[in-house]
């Protein structure tokens, strides 16, 4: 089955990593969403990509200077569409979409593994969701606590590093950058075991270009322009 990551959301459209960005995601028909974690100043996890404020927030400032209750005078923005919504709990997103029918795409931006695996074990999500992150130390932390948890590590390039490393953790999915991919790659990598997804698709171009490789998914911010190309290609 192919996976439509709605990135961040249908992030296009919405503002990143906030609720009204998940549902708009879901109801254009992605069947994945993906978000990253990062931890409050209390201690709450929290969906934010950003080290800090700057680009969606539009002011200096991080997550981890304030407290959950403090972050709530903050709203996500985006530019493109004039909207905004609030920064929201993990926890609060795997109790209100945790159930559906999705897989989840988990990226840890700091070390939180062991408070990320136990608040998906609280709602089940062994079987929908994989952790990924770009640190591979981050992604080895989860394997070292939970070795039946799934694992990705996002790259740039896939080097024979790279996939010595994820090998060595016993590693599921490997997400290259999308400019890097190729047929004659994604053939190799799926021959080695790996489930394949591709990141930083940027435009449409770049989009199909990943399709037709034979990815097994994409984190995509215009959801719906991905599935109209996969229907046309169907």
């Amino acid at each position: 089955m192919f996976i439509v990551y709605a990135h961040r959301g249908a992030s296009e459209y919405a503002p990143e990593n906030t609720m009204s960005s998940f549902q708009l995601g879901v109801r254009m028909g992605a069947n994945g969403i993906e978000t990253d974690v990062r931890r409050t100043k209390d201690g709450v996890l929290v969906l934010f990509h950003d080290k800090d404020f700057t680009r969606v927030i539009g002011c200096e400032g991080c997550i981890a200077d304030y407290t959950y209750e403090e972050l709530m005078q903050f709203r996500v923005k985006n530019e493109k569409t004039d909207t905004e919504d609030i920064i929201i709990k993990f926890e609060d997103f795997l109790r209100y979409l945790g159930f559906r029918d999705l897989h989840f795409a988990i990226e840890l931006k700091e070390d939180l593994a062991e408070e990320t695996i136990a608040l998906l074990d609280r709602y089940n999500m062994k079987d929908k969701a994989i952790i990924t992150s770009f640190k591979f130390d981050y992604i080895k932390h989860v394997k070292e606590l939970r070795p039946d948890w799934r694992v990705g590590y996002l790259v740039k390039e896939v080097t024979d590093e790279i996939l010595f490393d994820l090998a060595s953790i016993g590693g599921e999915q490997l997400c290259p950058q999308a400019k890097y991919v190729t047929a004659e790659k994604v053939e190799a990598w799926h021959g080695m075991g790996y489930n394949v997804r591709a990141w930083g698709v940027t435009d449409f171009d770049l989009m199909k270009n990943a399709y037709d490789c034979g990815v097994d998914g994409m984190t995509v911010n215009f959801p719906d322009q991905l599935i109209s190309y996969m229907v046309k290609k169907q």
